[in-house]
């Protein structure tokens, strides 16, 4: 399979590449990593014009600090990048986890963290990622510049939050909080396949051990990452045990309106986003209170 034709354009800065799809219009795509895109044009799902190749924007691709501990990722990172990183691993664990259920090492090495997240897949692990850390991206046109939360910029099925001429050119996430855990967990018929449901949760736990403030995000359920907010009031002011992650876990259930595909039916789903929500917040429960003691015996 070949994709149409089309024109290519290869700019060596970000100014360049924000120039170009501001001329060209609805008819450019960014080229990211490719690992989305290319497919879907040589299955002719996708028929860009014109497409802007950003690899040659070294400006895009860093992991640094941010303010107050929190870590800054350019958007053009490789996935492979981010996932080796001590920085990530030390300031956003969550993401740390979650990557290596990212399709397999070779889609990493060429797969960026802007490109997955612009894509908007609703099978897809780093969106929900970002929405449970309540990540900020940082969004670039040749006339402005802007900052979405994470929840804002996923409006829908492959729907991005970008105006026309639009780039994510970072992504920021923001230090853990003391007396914080978290785990990601997903089902999938074989690993490196898309996942028939996910679960990216956080907990974090007050002087008392009980819980301030939770976030359960899952993804493969709905048209983004779907959080669920009765998960979180299920658990707020709790001790995070078993009967008030099973409550948590019953609300995802209740709450949850899965599709249903050839790989698994809406029944299914939803059995699997209430089974993945209790093991998740079992484990971010378990990570949060060892945090707390360590807290505790600190002070």
């Amino acid at each position: 399979m070949k994709p149409p034709v089309f024109a290519y354009h290869r700019p060596d800065t970000v100014e360049e590449a924000l120039a170009l799809l501001a001329e060209l219009g609805g008819d450019a795509k960014p080229l990211a990593g490719g690992q989305s895109l290319i497919p879907t044009m040589n299955f002719r799902l996708a028929q860009p014009a014109a497409l802007v190749d950003l690899n040659r924007l070294d400006a895009l691709a860093h992991i640094s600090e941010s303010g107050e501990g929190g870590v800054f990722i350019g958007a053009m990172t490789r996935q492979r990048a981010v996932e080796r990183s001590a920085l990530v691993g030390e300031r956003a664990p969550l993401l740390a986890e979650a990557l290596p259920f990212v399709a397999h090492p070779q889609i990493r090495n060429r797969g960026t963290i802007g490109g997955s997240l612009a894509h908007a897949d609703p099978a897809a692990e780093l969106p929900a990622v970002t929405v449970a850390l309540d990540a900020t991206f940082h969004v670039r046109s040749t006339g402005s510049e802007r900052r979405l939360r994470a929840a804002e910029f996923f409006t829908g099925l492959f729907a991005p939050a970008l105006e026309p001429g639009e780039l994510v050119v970072a992504i920021e996430l923001p230090a853990p909080a003391p007396r914080t855990g978290w785990a990601f967990v997903e089902v999938a018929r074989r690993h490196g396949d898309y996942a028939l449901a996910g679960v990216a949760a956080r907990v974090m736990l007050d002087g008392t051990g009980r819980c301030a403030d939770a976030r359960v995000v899952l993804l493969s359920v709905g048209d983004g990452p779907v959080v669920s907010p009765g998960a979180a009031a299920a658990l707020a002011g709790q001790k995070p045990d078993a009967a008030a992650i099973r409550a948590a876990a019953e609300a995802v259930r209740q709450e949850v309106d899965p599709p249903g595909d050839i790989h698994a039916s809406a029944a299914y789903r939803r059995h699997l986003a209430a089974v993945l929500t209790r093991r998740a917040l079992d484990r971010a429960a378990n990570g949060a209170a060892q945090r707390h003691s360590g807290t505790a015996a600190q002070k």
